[in-house]
């Protein structure tokens, strides 16, 4: 591979607002890749992968460059050198890069890679928790699972399109997809490429969203004419799966504290032709008693650490905290607390996240149904979805029912 300064300059600059700025990598990647439209696929893959890489062994690089956060600009160059040496890449002979001691770097990689910490290249303290709770065994092979690149799933909307429909339309423009088992409206491309960009997207034959994501709306049990309500729904994946599983019968109620994500999926639900969608901001306690005891189905996607889908947001590792962990566990509880309110006698609850942490996870519904607000309610099922088993994103379901009065 042969290196060119334009490129390489847009990784630096993007590695520089991620870690010193803490700009998300994702909208990084969004800006590095606008900064000349001239480049070609390979040009803008190199770009966005070579980012996302460097900012996953964020830790390991740095270890064995001898550089510290913040970094300036000559420790990025570093920790550019140490990716390049490690994928066997020739450095060329730029004034930016010093000369660089590839014995040294292979050997310090060697040494590193016996401890798990800088092998995977994460915080201490994640280590620690995640050690505590899921044990060694289980957090050693789950966190070298978070650590590969996600692959690009779709999930086909059923009111436009197949399954096969879809797979041959995207083969007509040039893009290679698989089924997965176990997964009934799900394609896995073979190759990554701008999806957003077909035709077959622009009329609303699909969804990019993991496939352990897919499992979640299935899991509500919902049936065409029911009410059912989304509480966090963000810009909607889930309550747009919702609406295709419901065949646009019935009403689905997408909430959020977040005007803004809303609106995004106003504009979703638009393209994928979904009718039965209705929005609310939860602006007050008002928005949630209006439906007391009135929906069919709950789902509570609840916000959590996103331990589960740090192979799709590696950033996500160095701008997690651990007070933020210990808060966001009390959200959780608040929430199945409030938003349970809203099962009718003989409905169901959905609890989600897209952690792999049993604190926020099954120790929360095991919390809810021994609680005042949970006696009414019963146990039914869960899943506990690991990367390492799974081959996608960490994810937890439980399903509980409310009694019949």
């Amino acid at each position: 591979m042969r290196l060119h300064r334009n490129l390489t300059y847009a990784v630096i600059d993007s590695l520089r607002d991620i870690f010193n700025e803490g700009a998300y990598a994702s909208k990084a990647v969004e800006t590095a890749l606008r900064r000349d439209k001239r480049w070609g696929s390979r040009d803008r893959k190199f770009v966005a992968e070579t980012i996302y890489d460097i900012v996953r062994w964020k830790r390991l690089y740095a270890e064995i460059a001898n550089v510290k956060a913040p970094f300036a600009r000559p420790d990025l160059w570093r920790l550019f050198s140490v990716w390049c040496v490690l994928r066997g890449i020739k450095l060329p002979d730029w004034n930016q890069i010093e000369p660089t001691p590839t014995r040294r770097i292979k050997g310090k990689f060697d040494e590193l890679s016996q401890i798990r910490k800088y092998r995977e290249s994460i915080p201490d303290w994640i280590d620690e928790v995640c050690l505590d709770e899921l044990g060694e065994k289980v957090w050693t092979e789950e966190i070298a699972s978070l650590n590969k690149q996600a692959e690009v799933i779709l999930r086909t909307n059923t009111l436009n399109s197949t399954k096969e429909n879809l797979q041959k339309k995207l083969a007509e423009e040039g893009i290679e997809t698989e089924f997965i088992n176990g997964y009934p409206d799900a394609l896995k491309l073979v190759e990554r490429a701008n999806v957003f960009k077909t035709e077959v997207f622009k009329k609303g034959f699909f969804e990019v969203q993991d496939a352990s994501s897919q499992l979640v709306a299935a899991y509500l049990d919902v049936k065409p004419g029911m009410k059912v309500v989304d509480t966090c729904a963000g810009a909607g994946g889930k309550t747009l799966h919702l609406s295709a599983l419901m065949q646009n019968k019935g009403q689905v109620i997408a909430m959020d504290i977040y005007e803004s994500k809303l609106k995004k999926l106003k504009v979703r639900a638009r393209r994928n032709g979904a009718h039965n969608i209705d929005m609310k901001v939860i602006d007050s306690t008002k928005v949630i008693k209006k439906l007391h005891e009135k929906a069919d189905r709950v789902l509570i996607d609840a916000p959590c650490s996103g331990l589960g889908v740090i192979r799709r947001n590696p950033d996500s590792k160095w701008k997690l905290q651990p007070e933020f962990l210990d808060s966001i566990r009390q959200v959780q509880q608040d929430v199945l607390q409030q938003y349970s309110k809203m099962v009718k006698p003989g409905g169901k609850l959905v609890y989600a996240t897209c952690s792999v942490l049993p604190s926020e996870n099954q120790n929360q519904v095991k919390f809810f149904l021994n609680s005042d607000a949970g006696k009414d309610f019963t146990f039914v099922k869960d899943d506990k979805i690991l990367s390492h088993k799974s081959g996608f994103d960490g994810f937890y379901m439980s399903l509980i029912e409310r009694k019949q009065k």
